[in-house]
């Protein structure tokens, strides 16, 4: 018999002012009843109740254990219907992680229009270009970008995210316009820093992938201020489509090497359980997907 096993079936005694009664009600038998109040009486050390063959009347310990119970057991009624309720109806403080430049692009529009149709619902973001431990950190799901790698954490795919090799108009003209990857050893080309590969671009066609040494003087730790660079010719950047692909429509930007293969990642919600989901995570990743899009809106045509 555990506490609150033992707490429910002493209430139901005195409730019911016998064993009988309170067996009926727990639908335990009279026998067992009697034992779990034993158990109660011993692992406290004090008698609860005053027995006899025509009566049961509480003690003054039994009395003000009665009703510290009863206050008791409300409360965890209480507790535990307020917890399944959020597995059904989302609600709570809903804490995210998640990339700098999606975050800023594309995640914050999407906040804002989940939170129009989930009032009680209430966002915490943050925003770093790191790996988080999202258990130990607090957070409730992490937005991740690019390969995994293993844990036991549940990753749901939401969107493709396409690379795209490009420059301002006015640097292609000074420098020219690569035909074909190995042209980029004669180009600055500006470094991602957070990727291992951030001097090494991969290209692929007709089964052949095609390797390049790039370089320049430049590197950082932000696609914004890759693009800000781009954008005032000072070489050529290595980007997702969700932050150079309006500046490509617009003409702002220009793709190059557009018959090769880049490679195509993946925008992910990563959470740490997949049973027992409470219902702000699982309503906020099935907007996600819904909101991005199949394909998403930022893989609009860019060449």
């Amino acid at each position: 018999m555990d506490t609150i096993e033992g707490m429910r079936t002493f209430v139901a005694v005195v409730s019911e002012r016998s064993f009988s009664g309170a067996a009926n009600r727990l639908d335990k038998s009279p026998q067992l009843v009697s034992k779990y109040i034993a158990q109660l009486e011993t692992r406290l050390g004090i008698r609860l109740l005053n027995r006899s063959t025509r009566r049961l009347s509480t003690t003054e310990a039994g009395q003000a254990y009665y009703e510290r119970c009863q206050v008791l057991l409300a409360d965890l009624d209480e507790l535990e219907s307020a917890v399944r309720d959020m597995a059904v109806r989302a609600r709570g403080t809903l804490r995210i992680n998640a990339p700098v430049s999606f975050g800023v692009l594309h995640l914050a529009r999407a906040i804002a229009e989940y939170q129009r149709g989930q009032p009680e619902v209430s966002i915490d973001l943050t925003l770093n270009d790191r790996v988080v431990d999202i258990i130990s950190e607090g957070y409730d799901l992490a937005i991740r970008i690019g390969s995994l790698q293993e844990s036991a954490l549940v990753a749901r795919p939401l969107a493709p995210v396409r690379m795209v090799v490009c420059g301002a108009p006015d640097y292609l003209l000074a420098r020219g316009i690569p035909a074909k990857p190995k042209d980029l050893e004669a180009h600055d080309c500006l470094g991602y820093a957070y990727w291992s590969e951030a001097s090494h671009w991969h290209f692929e066609r007709d089964g052949t992938v095609h390797s390049v040494n790039t370089g320049g003087r430049f590197c950082a730790n932000n696609g914004d201020v890759l693009r800000a660079a781009a954008l005032a010719g000072a070489g050529l950047i290595l980007q997702p489509t969700f932050i150079v692909g309006d500046d490509i429509r617009a003409g702002r930007l220009r793709a190059v090497l557009a018959d090769y293969k880049l490679k195509t990642l993946q925008v992910y919600a990563v959470y740490p359980h997949r049973q027992y989901l409470s219902a702000k995570v699982r309503t906020f990743v099935d907007f996600l997907a819904y909101y991005f899009g199949s394909p998403p809106y930022w893989d609009a045509p860019v060449f």
